[in-house]
Parts: structure tokens; sequence; C-alpha cells
């Protein structure tokens, strides 16, 4: 099982992550949301482990990035703010789980173990326009009988687009979702990724909004 840690304190992410370790885990760290969010666009986790109080964006933007990209990876938030309104906003943006520092490694490792199960029987819909079907599960994307290879940033792209179809989606928006929000020079970037969707899943599946964005299911401005 592979584990994202994201806390700023190297004692106690090192601490963390040599505890998880022991139980076969692999464990990657990062420091910081911006660090986060890139782990998540390159590689799937079992699990998040998240400290709300980073250095920079605070962790629920690590959580609002995952959610808005259709990415139910659970995410247990791991935090010293033990204060009754922090729990409830860290629960309303997304997370799983909320356990309050200090706290006990056993106690943690039953967490991820409890999580890792949930998530497993979670059914989550596919999101489908003609013959276009995405499998956020297993995520796999067919056009018809036939799987499509995507790469990671086209998948979050289409993602994003199924998941408003009928409505057109700004260029802003679809940066900060692919590329997290302080990605610079990718507004050229989005244009190449809807080249490459039509190119794999049919010229008329994405539709250019002139001066607002894209859109699948809309029509043309």
């Amino acid at each position: 099982m592979r584990l994202l840690l994201v806390e700023d304190d190297p004692m106690l992410s090192a601490a963390t992550q040599a505890g998880l370790s022991r139980q076969g885990w692999e464990v990657a760290c990062a420091g910081s949301a911006p660090a986060a969010r890139a782990a998540l666009i390159d590689h799937a986790f079992a699990a998040v482990l998240l400290d709300l109080g980073l250095p920079g964006p605070s962790g629920l933007t690590v959580i609002q990035f995952l959610r808005e990209r259709y990415d139910d990876t659970p995410v247990i938030v791991l935090t010293a703010r033990g204060q009754l309104s922090d729990r409830i906003r860290g629960l309303d943006a997304g997370a799983d789980d909320y356990l309050v520092k200090p706290f006990q490694l056993d106690e943690l490792i039953a967490r991820v173990r409890a999580v890792a199960r949930r998530s497993q029987g979670w059914v989550v819909p596919k999101l489908t326009h003609g013959e276009v079907s995405l499998d956020p599960v297993a995520r796999v994307v067919t056009r018809g009988t036939q799987v499509i290879g995507l790469t990671p940033h086209e998948y979050a792209l289409l993602v994003a687009l199924l998941q408003r179809c009928g409505r057109v989606v700004g260029r802003d928006y679809l940066e900060s979702v692919v590329y997290g929000v302080d990605a610079d020079g990718s507004r050229s970037a989005i244009t190449v990724l809807v080249h490459q969707l039509r190119r794999k899943l049919g010229d008329t599946l994405i539709t250019t909004v002139h001066g607002h964005g894209y859109s699948i299911g809309g029509q043309p401005a």
C-alpha cells in the first residue's frame, strides 16, 4: 500500500514515515500543499495523511484539489487543531477521518486500514458522454469497446470536463485542476491537452467556447 504523508515538521514526518514503513507500506512525503498536489498528479495513493497547518496554502487546499479532480482517495487529517470548528471544516472539505496531534502510531495505523477498507467498497458512478466512458475507480477510459490510454494530465482534464458535462469550464479552473494552482505557463498546455484528447477520443467530443473555455455536451459560443 502506497501512502502520501503531508507534514512540514521534519522530525514528525520522519518518525511517522518510519513507523508506517515498518508495516510494509510505501510512504512518500511532502512538506507543503504545492508539493502534495504535484505528487497527487503523478501518482496514485491508497490514502493521504494530511497536516492542515502547512506553510503557505493550508492542507484544506489539498483536499479540495483531490475532490475537484473527482479523486476519492481517502484523506486522514493529522493536525494540532483540536477545535470542533477545525474538524468540521476538514470533514466538510472532503476528509474521511481526523486525528489530533499528538497521536499514537498504532491508532493512526488502525485508521489507515479502516479508510482503505471503506474505500474499496465505495461505488462511484462512471462518467459518460456519447461513446466515451470514464471509470473513476479503475481509472479506465473507453471509446466504444476500445480502451484508450491517457496521460495523467489528459485524464485529469477529461474528468474535469465530463464532471461538468453540458457546462462551459473556464481555462483558469482547468489549469488549477490539471496542474495545480501554482503552475506557470499552463494556458498553452491546456490547448495541447485538448488537441490530444480530440485526437484520441474524437474531434467533436470537446467544444471550444471562444473567450471562455471548453465544454463537453455544450454549444459553441
